[in-house]
C-alpha cells in the first residue's frame, strides 16, 4: 500500500470515528445545563492545529469577556463551543444573560485577567483565571475574585472556544441555583412639631404584604386571579405588576387587610408560592389641626413606578402625596436595603452583595402644636357663633402666626379643616368610616381641602393701606407729615364719587393717623398721586413688598396671585390702564389677588425693620439628637422704603 491507506482501512477508521463521536454526543449534558463537549481521543499522531496555543485561548477568553462588558451577546455566542451553541441557541443565551443583568440591576462590569493554564489531564482544555467587578444600581459595587473561565479546543471550529454553561455567570447556576434580589424598606419616619409633639407616625396594625417569585409560579393566571380577590386590585393592575420585575426577584405584589389574609392565605401559598410580611400604617394623632401642612401619603402613580422600582421601592410603597409628607418624602422614607443572593436547592443561599437600608429620618416642623390648636379653636368658635349671620356666606378663613425675625411659621390654619386619618391607604379609623369622611370632604362646597393660607387668593382690603403708605412715602408722592381732611362722603371725586366707611369722616389726618383710622379717601388720593408720577410706580412697589409674588416657600404649595399693571391689563383685559386702577388698588381692591401668607410676610418685614424672609415650616430633620439638617433664617429681599427711594419704570 506504500504510504496510502486501503479503502477497507479507511472505512474501518471512519466507522470508529463515527462511533466515538456518537459516544461523545451521548455523554454531553442536557440542553438546559450543557457541559463542554468531550475531546475526541487521538487515533493516530497529528500535527498541532493552527490556533492551539495558550495565547490563542487567552485571546478568545478576552474577546468573550469584553463582549460581555458591552452586552454584545452575538459575539459571546460565536465564541462558545459548537455543542454549547447547539444546546443554547442565541435567543435563549441572550435571555439568560439579560435576566441575570435585570435581577442584579447590573449597570456595568469590568474584568482583569490573572492567569491561563492548560488542564494537566487534557491539553485541549484550558482555564482562564480572572477577577470580575460588578457595578449595580441597587447593591453597589462588588468583586468576584479568581473566577475560572473554561475553554476547550473545538475540533469542529478548529479554534479555542468557551466551554459555556450558565455556571459561567455564577457557578451555582449549574446546580439549579437562581439569582434573587431581596429588598427591605425602612419604616417611614415621624413628623413632630417644634417641641417634639408627634404629628405623624407609623403604627403597627397588621397590614399584610404579599411577596412572590414569578419564576416559581406554574399557573400565572390562577395566581393573578386569587391575588386580585385578596388585594382588591383590578386584574389589569396585578398583571402589569407581574411584568414589572425580573422573574427571579422576590416581588412585593400587593397588600391586604388581616381579615383577607385569614381568608386567602392557603390559596395564595398554593397557587402563588406567596410569602407574607407586615407593614405599619400611617397615623396622625392630631389629624385635624394641620392637615394642609402635614399633607397625605399614598401609593405612587404609574408614572413614578420606573424610577421608584429602580431605587428599590415597590408599587405598594407608601410615599408622600402632598404637603410636608411629599416635600420631604425622600427624607421621611429613607432608602431600601438590598441583598443579592443565589438560592440553590441543597446548599442554601449565598450572599453575593448587599447594601444596607438608609434609615428614614424624622422631620420637625416650626409649628407649635398647642398654638395651632388654639388658633383652630378661635376660628371654629367664630364661625359657630356667626352661623346665623356672616358665617352663612363665608366659606372659610385662614390665620398665620410668623416669627418676624426668622420667617418660621408658628401656626398656620386653614378653616374648615379635615381629618388626615381618613386619607391614608389603611385608615386607623376604619375603611368604611374613612370613605364616608372622604366623600363628605370632597363634596363640601366650602372646599376644606384648599389651603387658604397659601393657595387661596383674595383682595387684601384695608390691610393694603400699610403697603400704600410705604409706597406713597418712599416714592415721594405723599409727604407723610402733610395733613389731609378726610370727609365721610364725597371727599374724593376725581373719577367717581367715592365714600369712606365712616359717614361723618375722620377729620384732618397725617399719614400715621390715616393708617390708624383706616381713612379710605386719604388712600384714594395717595394712589392717585403715585399714578401721576408714573403708572408703574405703585404696582412695582407692591411687587417689591412681595405681594403678587411667590414667597419662595418649598415645604407646601402656594399660589402666586396678582398685582395688576398697565401691561397686564392691556394683555389680559384689552383695556388701557387708568388712574382709577391705582385708586382701587390703594385700598386693596381692583387688580389685586394675594395670599394670606404674602400679607403676613410683608407685615413681618415692617415689624423687623424691612427684611423679607422666606417662610419656613420645617425646622430640622434627622434622628433623635442627631440632626442632619437645621434650618437657618433665609432673607430673600428688603422692603426698601427709605424716604429717598424712587422707583422708575422698571417693568417687573
Amino acid at each position: 500500500m506504500g504510504q496510502r491507506w486501503s479503502n477497507e482501512v479507511k472505512r474501518a477508521l471512519g466507522a470508529s470515528l463515527l462511533l466515538l463521536m456518537l459516544m461523545a454526543a451521548g455523554c454531553t449534558g442536557s440542553a438546559s445545563t450543557p457541559t463542554p463537549p468531550r475531546m475526541l481521543p487521538t487515533l493516530f499522531p497529528t500535527s498541532t492545529p493552527d490556533g492551539f496555543t495558550l495565547e490563542d485561548a487567552e485571546r478568545v477568553a478576552s474577546i468573550f469577556l469584553s463582549a460581555w462588558q458591552q452586552s454584545d451577546f452575538e459575539t459571546m455566542h460565536r465564541h462558545i463551543s459548537y455543542a454549547a451553541r447547539e444546546a443554547t441557541p442565541l435567543d435563549r443565551f441572550r435571555q439568560t444573560y439579560e435576566s441575570a443583568s435585570t435581577t442584579m440591576t447590573l449597570e456595568s462590569l469590568t474584568f482583569r485577567g490573572l492567569t491561563i493554564a492548560r488542564d494537566p489531564a487534557n491539553s485541549r482544555v484550558a482555564y482562564y483565571t480572572y477577577d470580575l467587578d460588578f457595578e449595580t444600581r441597587l447593591v453597589g459595587s462588588f468583586r468576584e475574585t479568581e473566577r475560572s473561565l473554561p475553554l476547550t479546543f473545538d475540533t469542529l471550529d478548529n479554534a479555542w472556544r468557551v466551554a459555556w454553561t450558565p455556571g459561567v455567570i455564577f457557578p451555582e447556576l449549574d446546580r439549579g441555583g437562581e439569582i434573587r434580589l431581596e429588598t427591605t424598606q425602612s419604616n417611614r419616619a415621624n413628623i413632630y412639631d417644634r417641641s417634639g409633639v408627634v404629628l405623624a407616625a407609623q403604627e403597627e396594625r397588621g397590614i399584610v404584604t404579599i411577596s412572590i417569585v414569578r419564576r416559581e409560579i406554574s399557573d400565572p393566571e390562577a395566581c393573578m386571579n386569587v391575588l386580585t380577590q385578596a388585594t382588591g386590585l383590578p386584574i389589569d393592575v396585578i398583571r402589569a405588576r407581574f411584568n414589572t420585575f425580573a422573574a427571579d426577584w422576590v416581588n412585593e405584589i400587593g397588600t391586604m387587610e388581616p381579615q383577607a389574609y385569614v381568608q386567602w392565605e392557603p390559596q395564595l401559598v398554593d397557587l402563588c408560592g406567596a410569602t407574607f410580611g407586615n407593614r405599619p400604617a400611617r397615623v396622625y394623632p392630631n389629624g385635624n389641626i394641620a392637615p394642609h401642612i402635614i399633607g397625605t401619603v399614598g401609593y405612587p402613580d404609574e408614572s413614578q413606578l420606573p424610577a421608584l422600582i429602580a431605587a428599590g421601592f415597590t408599587q405598594d410603597s407608601i410615599l408622600g402625596r402632598s404637603g410636608v409628607e411629599a416635600a420631604w418624602d425622600q427624607v421621611l422614607r429613607g432608602t431600601p436595603g438590598t441583598r443579592l443572593v443565589i438560592q440553590t436547592p441543597r446548599e442554601g443561599p449565598r450572599l453575593i452583595a448587599s447594601r444596607p437600608a438608609e434609615v428614614a429620618q424624622s422631620v420637625w416642623l416650626t409649628l407649635d402644636a398647642d398654638l395651632q390648636q388654639q388658633v383652630l379653636e378661635v376660628l371654629t368658635g367664630a364661625y359657630s357663633r356667626a352661623a346665623d349671620s356672616w358665617g352663612r356666606s363665608s366659606k372659610g378663613a385662614a390665620a398665620i402666626v410668623m416669627d418676624v425675625n426668622t420667617g418660621e411659621i408658628l401656626a398656620m390654619v386653614s378653616y374648615p379643616t379635615y381629618d388626615l386619618n381618613a386619607f391614608t391607604p389603611f385608615p386607623s379609623i376604619g375603611r368604611q368610616q374613612a370613605q364616608e369622611i372622604v366623600r363628605k370632604t370632597q363634596e363640601d362646597e366650602r372646599q376644606p381641602l384648599l389651603n387658604r393660607a397659601t393657595q387661596g387668593i383674595y383682595p387684601t382690603g384695608s390691610v393694603m393701606k400699610i403697603a400704600t403708605s410705604m409706597a406713597a412715602a418712599a416714592s415721594g408722592a405723599v409727604n407723610p407729615a402733610a395733613r389731609f381732611t378726610c370727609f365721610g362722603n364725597g371727599t374724593f371725586n376725581r373719577d367717581i364719587p367715592r365714600r369712606d366707611w365712616l359717614a361723618q369722616g375722620h377729620g384732618s389726618l397725617t399719614m400715621s393717623g390715616a393708617i390708624t383710622q383706616s381713612c379710605n379717601p386719604y388712600f384714594y388720593e395717595a394712589g392717585y398721586q403715585m399714578d401721576l408720577l408714573d403708572p408703574w410706580t405703585f404696582p412695582n412697589y407692591l411687587k417689591q413688598f412681595g405681594l403678587g409674588e411667590l414667597t419662595g416657600m418649598t415645604d407646601i404649595a402656594e399660589a402666586r396671585g396678582l398685582i395688576g399693571n398697565p401691561d397686564w391689563k392691556r394683555q389680559n383685559r384689552g383695556l388701557p390702564w387708568t388712574f382709577s386702577d391705582a385708586v382701587d388698588m390703594s385700598i386693596g381692591q381692583g387688580l389685586v389677588e394675594v395670599t394670606p401668607l404674602q400679607v403676613v410676610r410683608m407685615v413681618a418685614a415692617v415689624a423687623n425693620g424691612g427684611t423679607l424672609y422666606k417662610p419656613r415650616l420645617v425646622k430640622k430633620s434627622g434622628l433623635l439628637n442627631e440632626f442632619s439638617w437645621v434650618a437657618e433664617p433665609e432673607p430673600t429681599g428688603t422692603l426698601g422704603v427709605t424716604p429717598d427711594v424712587k422707583i422708575g419704570r422698571a417693568h417687573v
